[in-house]
């Protein structure tokens, strides 16, 4: 910027010394000399300027840079941050852990010493063992005294036993009662099971006739699919008949107008110069454009997808009757329409 400012000051003075020189009558020599000085001033301001571009776009793709890695720097510092909070977690855990081993080291501690006890218990318990051999013996010779009670207990064993066998004939009585409850019960059963077979029986005759009667509605919705599709063949083949019919009429119409416009005589002439007979002319004359072809074919697909749609109906879900009426109005519709056109086309024949 500064080698800018001293050109522009230095361009600045040669324009002021070249008006000052042109306004003194100086020679012609050295004004050259401050063009060409002129000139190359300018060619070093305009490489200055482009310089100063240049400098200016690196400046800001190093502003970008800079920017870039900010943001750069950021993200790693939240990093960072993130690491270290989970370094803190796991220094937190670590001391967590550190502090259940010195509890588990403590409870072993305590499950030693209790072991030290129990051991100790053993031994008392094997010294209360010896102990109670003592006292074994002791009641060994309390057992002699038993069995001489048990001469006493014996009697009265006796006793009791008279008075069992007078109870076991009062449980025989209700035994007897009870065989002859269950023997009522028994019979209960048996005519329960008759009851249920025949509600079976009556229940299989009843499905039997339902079974029948699915049979017959399948036959029947199958007569009611044939005569459906037999209809609509006989719509679709009652159709073309007429528009054949109609074709031929309009046909016969205007071989009729040829005729009418050409004599007996030309006829003969123009069939002796093809080389046909007359009614081969009529043939030749009666032979359809490619309108009425076209016409015919698309004719034929509309009633193949007439006919296609019925079978879409017929196959489809309930309820499908007003689509199914609709359909069949649909051709009787025309072929009351074709029907009308074919009578009048009669008409105007005759």
């Amino acid at each position: 910027q500064q080698e800018k400012e001293d050109l522009q000051g230095k361009l600045k003075l040669r324009e002021h010394l070249s008006r000052t020189a042109g306004k003194s009558e100086a020679t012609p020599a050295p004004s050259k000399n401050v063009d060409l000085e002129m000139k190359q001033l300018q060619w070093k301001l305009k490489n200055s300027n482009n310089e100063i571009t240049k400098q200016s776009t690196t400046i800001k793709s190093l502003k970008n840079e800079v920017q870039e890695k900010e943001e750069r720097i950021r993200e790693l510092q939240a990093k960072i941050s993130r690491f270290e909070r989970d370094l803190n977690m796991k220094r937190h855990l670590i001391e967590d852990l550190r502090s259940r081993l010195k509890a588990n080291q403590e409870n072993e501690k305590t499950s030693n010493e209790t072991l030290e006890s129990l051991e100790r218990k053993v031994k008392a318990l094997a010294g209360d063992c010896s102990n109670k051999k003592t006292s074994i013996d002791s009641l060994k010779q309390r057992l002699n005294v038993a069995t001489k009670e048990k001469s006493q207990y014996e009697q009265m064993y006796h006793k009791a036993k008279d008075e069992l066998e007078k109870k076991d004939l009062k449980l025989t009585n209700l035994e007897s009662k009870m065989i002859e409850t269950e023997c009522a019960m028994t019979e209960l059963e048996t005519t329960a099971s008759q009851q249920l077979h025949g509600l079976a029986k009556q229940s299989g005759q009843a499905l039997e006739t339902v079974q029948k009667k699915l049979l017959l509605t399948n036959d029947k919705v199958e007569e009611f699919m044939t005569f459906v599709k037999a209809l609509t063949r006989e719509l679709q083949h009652s159709v073309q008949e007429l528009r054949t019919k109609i074709k031929q009429a309009k046909k016969m119409g205007e071989v009729r107008a040829c005729k009418k416009g050409l004599s007996q005589e030309s006829v003969q002439l123009a069939a002796s110069i093809l080389n046909v007979s007359t009614t081969d002319l009529e043939e030749i004359l009666e032979v359809e454009d490619d309108e009425e072809t076209a016409k015919t074919k698309m004719e034929f697909e509309k009633d193949k997808e007439w006919l296609q749609y019925i079978q879409q109906l017929l196959e489809a879900q309930f309820p499908f009757a007003s689509y199914l009426m609709d359909a069949i109005l649909e051709k009787l519709n025309e072929k009351k329409k074709l029907v009308e056109e074919y009578s009048s086309l009669m008409k105007h024949t005759v």
